[in-house]
């Protein structure tokens, strides 16, 4: 971690947050996590054969998770030594190289079509626009079950995509946030635990567990700043304390964090059963005593919370740059 390298941090978020992913750029290029997938889903293809037995599944997906790391470390170097060869321009260019692995305002857009939606499509205009988001049947889902997913969305997503490639940028610079969106790339892809990737997948699934660690648990601090700023010190406080009681009701080591911490921002209930697939994932609810039914109107609140979250991060860099070039 250096002065250097957060103030690019700064300059990136500030232009993820003005400018996002625009559409225009990415339907003529691919964008670099589409190429992560190819890279993963070739291997995967390659490597995962059902012939193998569980342990050889399990060392194949280890080397594969290994070299997609190596290499997206690798990259991450080379790019680096390439922007440094031209002075301030590259390191405007490698703000812009962290701002397309960040989605701050990419998915606050998301989440916000959700209510709108809802308020002007009614309960298919809000299921039609979950579904871009998450991975449950929308078919299945009520208009407050449609607020939920939508704000359980933005909070896991504000974790591992704002906060999680932050860090491993200032961390680590570009090579740790090329290989942080490598891993949490093929997490996606090969990491669940269905028959045909419970041991290919293994890796990459408890990696990205671990690698999530550190901003799931910043999130928390960011998501009550945010609340403060919103909606005043008791939802902060409540964010905090919900995020401290109920985080491990969740299924995922990481997400429970960020999600406990929306639910006690908010006051709604979070999580609870739901449909994956035809099948009925049952999970207690986060933030039980919380009100049970979710409105547009927490969807609204919550991409506000989400947003002075993500300027709080910004502020945090700010204060830590600072720091450094005191020290």
């Amino acid at each position: 971690m250096s002065t250097g390298i957060l103030l690019v941090l700064i300059a990136a978020l500030l232009l993820d947050r003005i400018i996002g992913d625009p559409d225009w750029l990415w339907r003529r290029l691919p964008h670099p996590v589409v190429l992560f997938g190819a890279m993963i889903g070739w291997c995967d293809r390659t490597f995962n054969r059902k012939r193998l037995g569980e342990d050889a599944l399990r060392i194949s997906g280890v080397l594969v998770i290994a070299g997609l790391l190596l290499w997206s470390l690798f990259c991450g170097w080379l790019l680096h030594r390439v922007f440094m060869q031209v002075g301030l321009f590259g390191w405007l260019l490698e703000a812009v190289v962290v701002a397309i692995f960040l989605a701050q305002k990419s998915l606050a857009d998301h989440v916000s079509r959700v209510a709108t939606g809802l308020r002007s499509g009614g309960l298919e205009g809000g299921r039609s626009a979950v579904s871009m988001i998450v991975g449950r049947d929308p078919q299945t889902l009520d208009e407050p079950a449609v607020c939920r997913a939508a704000i359980e969305s933005l909070a896991e997503n504000f974790s591992d995509g704002v906060v999680a490639p932050a860090f491993w940028y200032a961390l680590l610079g570009l090579p740790g946030v090329l290989a942080y969106k490598m891993l949490n790339t093929a997490d996606s892809m090969i990491g669940h635990k269905s028959p045909k990737y419970l041991h290919f997948g293994w890796a990459s699934a408890r990696l990205d567990d671990l690698a999530n660690i550190p901003a799931a648990r910043l999130s928390i601090f960011l998501i009550a700043a945010g609340a403060f700023f919103t909606n005043g010190r008791r939802a902060a406080n409540n964010a905090l304390g919900i995020a401290l009681r109920d985080h491990g009701l969740h299924r995922s080591p990481n997400s429970g964090w960020p999600e406990a911490a929306m639910a006690g921002a908010l006051d709604v209930q979070l999580a609870g059963p739901r449909i994956y697939g035809g099948a009925l994932v049952s999970e207690p609810m986060i933030n039980g005593a919380g009100r049970a039914v979710a409105t547009v109107a927490d969807v609204e609140t919550g991409v506000s919370i989400f947003y002075r979250a993500c300027g709080s991060l910004t502020v945090l860099a700010a204060m830590t740059a600072l720091l450094f070039s005191i020290v």
